[in-house]
């Protein structure tokens, strides 16, 4: 770690990134030959030929938009986990304490992650449909600026009690089914709440497969009934939930809208997923 750049969402984690930058300054200043700091917005069209390791301080959000670019290149990203929810850094083991995180860089430990392909644009963690999307994307501002995190969970109880369910039509790895869901989630990593839970039987940032997770519960009683399944770690496929793995995969497109690393996205065509097995280095713990 020699030449840094550090890219900064200022407004993630209700601004706490602002308080992080003093301390950043000085972990850089006794390790780096050079470092420069930079918002967001400048990223994308900031030169980072000259830099060997990135740091990115926001939430997922921020860190898709400098994964994407960083990806398939020879540099380290640094995740400084600073937004509502800061799933793929949960998922890497870096902690949200910022002196914690310092150390884990420290021991220098990386390694290389996959990515998802969505219809040509690279994707860290999740693409969601219905329910999962309804919870991320319809959540207001206000509920997340007072509560962090916790207002996903307050929403997910709340869009729970109000289940609707569309018709998928799904291709994955040669594979067709046709089933109504309240919710699809395509996932790279699959945890959810940091790493309390997750909807992928066996999730892994580094197996060159993606998780499919199928809700078909339509009613509050049976989807509190798999949600307990899926606290305790039982997934099995059954009339309420179905568990899937696949490199390939094809969504026809019969909805307006999905959230793609929590970001409220809209396809015109059907969806297509594919893996990049190990394209972004990390640093893990």
């Amino acid at each position: 770690m020699k030449n840094v750049l550090v890219v900064f969402n200022y407004n993630a984690g209700r601004k706490q990134a602002v308080l992080y930058k003093q301390k950043l300054h000085k972990f850089l200043l006794k390790r780096c030959n050079k470092f420069k700091f930079i918002i967001v917005d400048e990223f994308k069209t900031a030169e980072i030929d000259e830099y060997d390791t990135i740091f990115v301080v926001g939430g997922d959000g921020t860190v898709n938009i400098v994964a994407k670019v960083v990806a398939g290149t020879d540099k380290t990203l640094a995740i400084i986990p600073c937004g509502t929810a800061n799933l793929l850094a949960a998922k890497l083991g870096m902690s949200v304490n910022l002196e914690k995180t310092f150390k884990i860089i420290d021991c220098n430990k990386t390694t290389k992650i996959d990515l998802l392909d969505i219809n040509g644009n690279l994707c860290c963690l999740r693409l969601g449909l219905g329910y999962d999307s309804d919870i991320i994307c319809k959540t207001p501002q206000s509920l997340k600026n007072k509560f962090g995190y916790f207002a996903y969970f307050i929403a997910g109880i709340i869009f729970a009690l109000r289940l609707t369910s569309k018709k998928y039509e799904i291709t994955y790895d040669g594979n067709k089914l046709i089933t109504d869901a309240t919710c699809v989630i395509i996932g790279n990593a699959s945890n959810m709440f940091r790493n309390m839970v997750s909807v992928g039987e066996q999730s892994s940032l580094t197996d060159g497969f993606f998780e499919i997770f199928i809700l078909k519960a339509k009613n509050p009683f049976s989807f509190f009934q798999e949600f307990l399944r899926i606290l305790f770690g039982i997934k099995i496929n059954n009339n309420y939930a179905c568990y899937l793995k696949s490199k390939t995969l094809t969504i026809k497109n019969h909805w307006t809208a999905c959230h793609v690393d929590g970001e409220k996205t809209k396809f015109k065509d059907d969806i297509k997923i594919t893996v990049k097995p190990q394209v972004l280095k990390v640093f893990v713990l």
